[in-house]
């Protein structure tokens, strides 16, 4: 029997998130920025070392360098957030080891909250391409030690895509992992031919 819970507002923000490539000319108020900057130090961060720091992007010439020198990132978007890792500014060692993964969540909830402004974004992965990060470091004059992890376009969406999910029943375990119940899957798959 299909469960008849509704969709919380939360989900359907989350479906609602979706990489953007093409957006308008129309600026971000850095009202609005500085709400995506909240958003993203809001993430969870390993003992709460928050390992992070922010560049913020607006001007024209540095976006246009910026998309000059990355080979997957030439998107025109008015604003570009680039989230970096900085173990130096931690409040502790936990740093050392898990600021790629609170570094990348702090990446997440600056591009749900962008959706939830109504805005759109996508994620540029810089990290662990060292021609990425050497672009942006030297864009950006980030100094070594500092990583850029990711950089995020953002402004207002051409159009916005439909909310969705990838959910596959087919890549969920419960209580243990079953390696059987994906080969059927794909066995079943070569008899359907």
């Amino acid at each position: 029997m299909p469960d008849e819970t509704p969709e919380p507002q939360v989900i359907a923000l989350l479906k609602a998130r979706r990489s953007v490539r093409q957006f308008t000319d129309e600026s971000v108020p850095p009202a609005t920025l500085r709400l995506l900057l909240e958003a993203a130090m809001a993430a969870p961060s390993a003992a709460a070392s928050d390992p992070w720091e922010f560049v913020v992007v607006t001007e024209p010439e540095r976006l246009a360098a910026l998309r000059k020198r990355l080979l997957f990132g030439r998107y025109e978007a008015p604003a570009a957030v680039v989230v970096c890792g900085n173990t130096a500014v931690a409040h502790n060692s936990a740093a050392r080891h898990y600021w790629l993964q609170d570094c990348s969540a702090a990446m997440e909830n600056l591009l749900i909250a962008a959706s939830g402004l109504g805005l759109g974004a996508v994620w540029i992965g810089l990290y662990p391409h060292e021609a990425a990060q050497a672009a942006v470091r030297q864009v950006l004059t980030i100094p070594e030690g500092v990583v850029p992890m990711g950089l995020a376009y953002v402004g207002h969406a051409v159009e916005t895509p439909s909310p969705r999910t990838r959910y596959d029943a087919h890549r969920v375990y419960w209580e243990q992992y079953e390696p059987r119940k994906r080969r059927a899957k794909k066995k079943d798959a070569k008899h359907q031919v």
